[in-house]
């Protein structure tokens, strides 16, 4: 059975994350140990809240170490939410005193552009072409709730024989165009919480433990 460690670093309630894994058929251990987080087939990152908070309770459990060790070894983590934009160059949250990530991918994770904030509910996104997690639910909703999020995609497409190697970005939009999810080798992340999108969540889940 596949074997998925759900990170607990104290990033909120993860118990929905647990039962959500466990339904789609993983093995699921929630634990902030770093040999069963490095040795797990699937490493699930979660983060609500605070940009801020969720970094430094992520750092105070080793957590940077244990994604750069998976990820030079080619072993897939899954970022959820907050545990999506830690993944990036940093925040603007909290506004008074920006915040470096964990620069896997480049980009600032800045305030929503829209008229009601924060984005809450559920929302349709645009998958990239040849996506694996949306593959069957790429028409269907899922349940977003945050103000921040990256609106701005930079890091340079490869092209030529380097071309299929390029990371899979699929958008949604709250008053602008926002990065919903990224599929880039073994490393995965959504903004919307795929444990609470319903059927549509369990099956990205679904399709993500299948791959590990």
């Amino acid at each position: 059975m596949t074997r998925v460690v759900v990170f607990d670093y104290g990033s909120g309630n993860v118990r929905s994350a647990v039962r959500a894994l466990e339904h789609v058929g993983a093995q699921v251990e929630l634990t902030a140990d770093r040999a069963a987080a490095l040795a797990a087939d699937g490493l699930f990152v979660p983060g609500v809240g605070n940009f801020h908070a969720c970094l430094a309770g992520l750092r105070a459990a080793g957590g940077p170490l244990v994604i750069e060790y998976r990820l030079s070894g080619g072993r897939p983590v899954l970022g959820v939410c907050v545990g999506m934009q830690v993944l990036f160059d940093g925040s603007d949250e909290p506004s008074d005193r920006p915040q470096q990530g964990l620069g896997e991918w480049p980009g600032t994770v800045a305030r929503l552009h829209a008229e009601v904030v924060p984005h809450m509910g559920w929302a349709t996104v645009q998958p990239a072409a040849d996506t694996h997690l949306f593959a069957g639910v790429e028409s269907e909703r899922f349940y977003f709730v945050h103000s921040y999020a990256v609106q701005d995609w930079t890091m340079e497409q490869p092209t030529g024989v380097f071309a299929a190697v390029a990371p899979k970005v699929t958008w949604a939009e709250h008053g602008a165009p926002f990065v919903a999810a990224v599929e880039n080798g073994p490393l995965s992340a959504t903004q919307f919480h795929p444990e609470k999108s319903g059927d549509a969540g369990l099956a990205l889940l679904e399709n993500w433990v299948r791959s590990l």
